[in-house]
């Protein structure tokens, strides 16, 4: 065998996250709610995460992840890939920010709780995800990113905002990117450089 053969085939870290997503997926939707938990949990931190920054509000953030976190318990065993799972859940977050944008109103609509739906449904037992903690400004994304790169990134137009997000720092590939944004490949690899250009000149500017 080629070293070229040896080098594709060894799983690299994205191989690694899908792998563990898909057996979360998987195990959830088979019923096992310990894997339905750790879903959750993981699920919580990547659309809070995402979320602040297409939503650009804290507020808004929460409650698209609140969202999230809902969709993915009620749909978890409808979900036709599992390798696919993190894809899916940057559409639902991506998509419940376009709604509030275009609705924006003084009070975000109401969610039900995830216990609540687990109540309404009938089968399935109530799982307790962790919702107090979880900042209510930008500490989170601040510790994670750093306030100068922060700062940058919010100064991109949010179409572009999102393309860098998921191609950079949250390792999509531009399929992947694709798909999310609904974009084809090569508009996603023409506004990526367009976005890396403008976040370079927005660095140099801080």
């Amino acid at each position: 065998m080629s070293v070229t053969n040896l080098e594709t085939t060894h799983p690299t870290a994205q191989d690694t996250v899908k792998a563990e997503y898909a057996d979360l997926v998987r195990r959830a939707a088979g019923g096992d709610s310990d894997a339905m938990e750790r879903l959750l949990m993981r699920a919580q931190e990547v659309a809070y995460r995402f979320s602040l920054l297409v939503c650009g509000h804290p507020e808004d953030a929460e409650d698209v992840m609140q969202d999230a976190l809902l969709n993915t318990y009620k749909h978890v065993s409808q979900i036709k890939e599992p390798e696919a799972f993190r894809t899916w859940l940057y559409q639902t977050v991506r998509n419940a920010c376009l709604m509030k944008r275009r609705r924006r109103v003084n009070e975000p609509a109401r969610l039900a709780s995830i216990e609540q739906s687990a109540a309404d449904d009938g089968d399935h037992a109530a799982i307790d995800v962790p919702a107090d903690g979880r900042p209510a400004d930008q500490q989170l994304i601040d510790a994670w990113l750093g306030e100068r790169l922060r700062k940058a990134l919010a100064s991109l137009p949010p179409n572009y905002r999102v393309i860098v997000v998921l191609r950079e720092m949250e390792g999509l590939s531009t399929r992947e990117v694709a798909t999310v944004t609904g974009l084809s490949e090569a508009n996603v690899k023409q506004r990526l450089h367009r976005a890396r250009l403008m976040l370079r000149a927005a660095l140099e500017d801080l």
